[in-house]
Protein backbone atom coordinates (compact mmCIF):
# COMPACT_ATOMS: atom_id res chain seq x y z
CA UNK A 1 0.00 0.00 0.00
CA UNK A 2 1.45 3.55 -1.19
CA UNK A 3 1.63 6.03 1.58
CA UNK A 4 -0.63 9.40 0.97
CA UNK A 5 1.57 12.84 1.57
CA UNK A 6 -0.82 15.34 2.48
CA UNK A 7 1.96 18.11 2.40
CA UNK A 8 4.82 18.82 -0.22
CA UNK A 9 8.53 18.48 0.39
CA UNK A 10 8.53 22.51 -0.43
CA UNK A 11 5.38 23.33 1.49
CA UNK A 12 7.59 21.79 4.64
CA UNK A 13 9.87 23.69 3.85
CA UNK A 14 8.06 27.19 3.49
CA UNK A 15 6.41 26.16 7.02
CA UNK A 16 9.40 25.77 8.50
CA UNK A 17 10.52 29.24 7.57
CA UNK A 18 7.27 30.15 8.96
CA UNK A 19 7.60 28.68 12.22
CA UNK A 20 11.21 29.88 12.54
CA UNK A 21 9.61 33.77 11.46
CA UNK A 22 7.25 33.32 14.17
CA UNK A 23 9.47 32.12 16.92
CA UNK A 24 8.98 34.53 19.46
CA UNK A 25 5.53 33.89 19.93
CA UNK A 26 6.67 30.00 21.26
CA UNK A 27 8.99 32.13 23.64
CA UNK A 28 6.64 33.77 25.56
CA UNK A 29 6.04 32.17 29.01
CA UNK A 30 2.26 32.59 29.69
CA UNK A 31 1.36 30.69 26.18
CA UNK A 32 1.07 27.22 26.28
CA UNK A 33 1.78 26.73 22.36
CA UNK A 34 3.61 24.15 20.28
CA UNK A 35 4.40 23.60 16.47
CA UNK A 36 4.95 19.84 15.80
CA UNK A 37 6.35 18.89 12.31
CA UNK A 38 4.10 15.89 11.99
CA UNK A 39 5.96 14.73 8.64
CA UNK A 40 3.84 13.50 5.58
CA UNK A 41 0.76 15.21 7.64
CA UNK A 42 1.30 18.55 7.48
CA UNK A 43 2.80 20.68 11.09
CA UNK A 44 0.18 20.52 14.55
CA UNK A 45 -0.43 23.89 16.32
CA UNK A 46 -0.77 22.55 20.20
CA UNK A 47 -2.02 25.20 22.71
CA UNK A 48 -4.00 25.44 26.24
CA UNK A 49 -1.85 22.42 27.93
CA UNK A 50 -3.22 21.58 30.97
CA UNK A 51 -1.86 18.38 33.20
CA UNK A 52 -5.20 16.61 33.49
CA UNK A 53 -6.32 16.51 29.68
CA UNK A 54 -3.09 17.28 27.41
CA UNK A 55 -3.67 20.19 25.01
CA UNK A 56 -7.11 21.05 24.42
CA UNK A 57 -6.52 22.55 21.15
CA UNK A 58 -4.81 21.69 17.97
CA UNK A 59 -4.87 22.51 14.43
CA UNK A 60 -3.31 21.35 11.60
CA UNK A 61 -1.56 22.68 8.71
CA UNK A 62 -0.37 21.34 4.97
CA UNK A 63 -0.05 24.98 3.34
CA UNK A 64 2.31 27.49 4.72
CA UNK A 65 0.10 30.44 3.89
CA UNK A 66 -2.86 29.22 6.22
CA UNK A 67 -0.07 28.41 9.07
CA UNK A 68 1.29 31.58 8.72
CA UNK A 69 -2.65 33.28 8.82
CA UNK A 70 -2.74 30.98 12.12
CA UNK A 71 0.28 32.05 13.70
CA UNK A 72 -0.29 35.56 12.65
CA UNK A 73 -3.97 35.80 14.10
CA UNK A 74 -2.18 34.23 17.24
CA UNK A 75 0.56 36.90 17.57
CA UNK A 76 -1.83 39.17 16.68
CA UNK A 77 -4.16 38.33 19.42
CA UNK A 78 -1.79 38.05 22.10
CA UNK A 79 -0.12 41.19 21.37
CA UNK A 80 -3.21 43.27 21.36
CA UNK A 81 -4.22 41.39 24.80
CA UNK A 82 -0.84 42.09 26.60
CA UNK A 83 -1.07 46.03 25.30
CA UNK A 84 -5.10 46.16 26.91
CA UNK A 85 -3.83 44.84 29.86
CA UNK A 86 -0.67 47.49 30.35
CA UNK A 87 -3.34 50.17 29.33
CA UNK A 88 -5.88 48.36 32.38
CA UNK A 89 -8.28 48.19 29.72
CA UNK A 90 -9.88 44.91 31.35
CA UNK A 91 -13.33 45.95 31.47
CA UNK A 92 -13.52 45.91 27.31
CA UNK A 93 -15.24 43.39 25.39
CA UNK A 94 -12.36 41.48 23.56
CA UNK A 95 -13.57 42.42 20.23
CA UNK A 96 -13.01 46.45 21.32
CA UNK A 97 -9.58 45.90 22.90
CA UNK A 98 -7.90 46.70 18.83
CA UNK A 99 -10.00 50.04 18.56
CA UNK A 100 -9.12 51.05 22.46
CA UNK A 101 -5.79 50.97 21.42
CA UNK A 102 -4.54 54.50 20.75
CA UNK A 103 -4.04 54.68 16.22
CA UNK A 104 0.08 54.28 16.50
CA UNK A 105 0.17 51.17 18.66
CA UNK A 106 -2.49 50.01 16.26
CA UNK A 107 -0.28 50.74 13.38
CA UNK A 108 2.38 49.36 14.68
CA UNK A 109 0.67 46.13 15.61
CA UNK A 110 -0.58 45.47 12.07
CA UNK A 111 2.84 46.81 10.39
CA UNK A 112 4.09 43.59 12.33
CA UNK A 113 1.95 41.39 9.77
CA UNK A 114 4.63 43.12 6.79
CA UNK A 115 7.62 42.22 9.10
CA UNK A 116 6.43 38.53 9.61
CA UNK A 117 5.64 37.63 6.15
CA UNK A 118 8.93 39.20 4.84
CA UNK A 119 11.04 37.09 7.05
CA UNK A 120 8.99 34.18 6.46
CA UNK A 121 8.93 34.51 2.79
CA UNK A 122 5.24 34.71 2.46
CA UNK A 123 3.83 37.05 -0.07
CA UNK A 124 0.49 38.68 1.22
Amino acid sequence: MEKQFYITEEEQEKCRRVIDAFVELYEIEDEDILLVDAGRYGFVKLQCYTQSYGFEELDTYTDSYSLFEGLWEEWFSLNVFMLAREMQLADVLYEDLFNNLPKEKQSKLIGKKDYFAKKAGITL
